[in-house]
């Protein structure tokens, strides 16, 4: 065995607690107490495909019912394709995973049923491997065998190859060989052929799963592709990588997805000439998007990132990263993981140090990252935030949205980003990956055609800050290193100017945006809250105009040509959230409800609809309790925009320089005319 000496196994033994057994075999039950059940051919497809297309979740998976799959918000049942190639899939999955945990259940506890599970799959998968068909046909992706993708079959073979590190000893010499032939070499040929020359987490798992198998048949032509060659681990950590560590996918998610690949190699590696912790991009990657978290508690969920995926559950990182290369990040990580649940679990068991330090747990902070492209204002005092996505363009995982916006008011995200779904369901690509779900300006309700904004200024003063982007479609359009599927519209956005300045003064949020729209394209300024709307008197019922992802929203109204607007929505559990808008031309503001994620509720959306070929706009987001803010004395000119925020009669006046980004202040109360003056 390659992954631990005798000696850490020994350690392993005395220290795994009766709940760390338990746990284990609770999670392998399905497999440990079935018949050992490997598909003869290909019909495996995808994990993905097994969504409800109706509510986006996960369908409930039966090991004795390959052909019945059923929701669990209704019931209802789907069958045949795709659902039932999922649900081999899935069980690949579990005879994979338990490969992995049953071989280290059997060296800590020595029961045969254990050793003889791990066999069992291990000779019945190389029975079938070679002669599975190439499939494939899911967006994005190269196809497998045991699977339909290059990424699952990496994902299988990565446990198959630990579990079989875990007791290959035990085995006979032609038991070792047939599976190391006709499994994992069969299968580390297949990963080398399909392996893509391009940027992507996918590459970071296929690389580290022939490293793995290269470490593990001490291989070096595999460890050798899977380091070194282009597009291997060093190349993707040294190319897809910014300045401050963001992953360039700009998905939380799959920033971590990547590196959970790269660590189960590392955790393999590390103590040989092999280990990647020399590379200095990877610290850089563990630790940056600890700086992301909100003051929900959760990382944000930019791009694509499943329901759920946002939460910060990954101690299979940090417990290893913490051990190997301790700070207070990695503590403070930890702690946050730990807050709810207990630390005893496998991650801690083989990589965890014995106890760890007193640390606060992560916590929402203000930050600015110019090249990753993410700004981030917490007010402390009142639990609020604002996050601003001004990130380059990232590829397949990208949503479209730059300029977007997410905003969290006392702990609670009101202007959500709302992910996606499983990637087969039809609100994915329907739905959710449109740049018309999300917090940003919208053109004939159209995807965003790539673009990398320009960050314009950025400033951190005590009363007011101001983060000043443009998303200007008159330049190049963005290009990545990594495949993508054109599902935008570039001749929507030809020409279109979009430039986003925000205003963060106490609890008045306030943007500023100022868009070109030469060819008078139907824009649509979107807002979607977390809520209901309330007091619409003056709106009118209409059918939905709305083409696209929209085209479901209902019970549809608007109000028509109109130069101001004052909206509100009922928040659960929070007093009432409103808006504040003033237009430099008449613009109409439809209103509807469209699915939040899961689309189990809706979301309250809010559309500014013009098609002026210059439109300016000012929305104050009033995160007040009392909802008593008022925007105020409203003007732009070429040069300068200015505003007031009044509460109660005390106003800030704010005028800021489009060109030189100076800024100017000036507050005064009833009882004083001018108070305070600053630039």
């Amino acid at each position: 065995m390659i992954q631990f000496s005798e000696q850490q196994i020994q350690s392993i033994k005395q220290h795994a607690s009766e709940q760390t057994i338990a746990q284990l075999i609770d999670d392998n039950r399905v497999v440990l107490n079935s018949d050992t059940l490997v598909p003869p051919d290909g019909r495996a497809t995808w994990n993905l495909y097994y969504f409800c297309p109706e509510h986006g979740v996960r369908l409930t998976w039966d090991r004795e019912k390959p052909l019945s799959h059923c929701c669990p918000v209704d019931g209802k049942e789907f069958t045949g394709e795709p659902y039932d190639g999922a649900w081999w899939r899935w069980l690949n999955g579990l005879n994979a995973k338990a490969c992995y945990d049953l071989g280290l259940l059997w060296n800590l506890t020595g029961e045969q049923r254990f050793f003889d599970k791990v066999k069992d799959i291990l000779l019945q998968s190389a029975k079938y491997y070679p002669d599975y068909e190439v499939h494939g046909g899911i967006p994005y992706n190269v196809p497998g065998k045991a699977n339909a993708q290059t990424l699952c079959e990496a994902n299988c073979h990565l446990d198959l190859a630990r579990g079989y590190d875990f007791v290959r000893e035990q085995l006979t010499p032609d038991e070792q060989s047939y599976i190391e032939q006709r499994l994992l070499r069969e299968g580390a040929e297949f990963l080398m052929k399909y392996r893509t020359d391009q940027l992507h987490n996918h590459e970071m798992k296929i690389n580290a799963t022939i490293g793995v198998i290269g470490l593990i048949l001490e291989e070096s032509r595999y460890i050798d592709f899977a380091l070194n060659t282009d597009y291997g681990i060093h190349y993707q950590l040294n190319h897809g990588c910014s300045e401050e560590g963001m992953w360039f996918e700009g998905s939380i998610h799959y920033h971590y997805y990547a590196l959970q690949a790269l660590l189960n190699f590392e955790k393999i590696a590390y103590s040989t000439p092999h280990s990647v912790s020399s590379n200095p991009n990877f610290l850089k990657m563990l630790k940056f998007p600890l700086n992301l978290v909100l003051n929900t508690g959760d990382f944000p969920r930019l791009n694509d990132c499943i329901a759920g995926q946002e939460r910060i559950t990954h101690s299979h990182l940090f417990e290893f990263a913490y051990a190997q290369y301790p700070c207070d990040e990695f503590a403070s990580v930890l702690t946050s993981i730990y807050q709810n649940i207990s630390r005893d679990n496998i991650d801690a068991l083989l990589y965890g140090v014995d106890e760890l330090p007193d640390g606060a747990p992560l916590q929402c902070q203000s930050i600015h990252t110019a090249q990753a492209g993410v700004t981030i204002h917490y007010d402390q005092i009142n639990d609020h935030s604002l996050l601003l996505k001004h990130s380059p363009y990232g590829g397949e995982h990208d949503h479209y949205d730059r300029l977007g916006l997410i905003i969290v008011r006392n702990g609670k995200e009101i202007l959500p980003d709302l992910g996606t779904t499983g990637y087969g369901a039809e609100l994915h690509y329907g739905y959710y990956k449109n740049t018309a779900t999300h917090n940003t300006l919208v053109v004939n309700q159209q995807n965003q055609s790539p673009i990398d904004p320009t960050l314009l200024h950025f400033s951190d003063s005590p009363i007011c800050k101001v983060i000043d982007t443009l998303a200007d479609w008159n330049q190049p359009p963005a290009e990545v290193d990594s495949h993508t599927i054109e599902q935008w519209d570039s001749k929507a956005y030809q020409n279109i100017m979009f430039r986003r300045v925000l205003f963060c003064v106490g609890e008045a949020y306030v943007e500023a945006n100022l868009i070109a729209n030469p060819h008078q394209q139907q824009l649509d300024l979107t807002y979607h809250i977390r809520g209901e709307h309330t007091d619409t008197d003056g709106f009118n019922n209409c059918s939905n105009p709305l083409p696209g992802a929209l085209n479901r929203m209902t019970n549809t109204r608007q109000l028509s040509s109109v130069s101001a607007h004052s909206h509100r929505y009922a928040i659960e559990g929070q007093t009432p959230f409103n808006q504040k808008m003033v237009f430099s031309s008449s613009c109409d503001v439809l209103i509807g409800e469209a699915p939040d994620n899961p689309a189990t509720s809706n979301l309250a959306y809010t559309l500014i609809r013009s098609n002026a070929t210059a439109l300016n706009t000012m929305v104050l987001h009033d995160l007040s309790e009392n909802g008593e803010l008022l925007l105020e004395d409203v003007s732009w000119s070429d040069t300068e925009i200015t505003f007031s925020i009044n509460q109660s009669g005390n106003k800030t006046t704010i005028t800021y320089n489009l060109h030189s980004h100076s800024l100017r202040t000036r507050s005064w109360q009833p009882e004083s005319d001018n108070l305070a003056l600053s630039e």
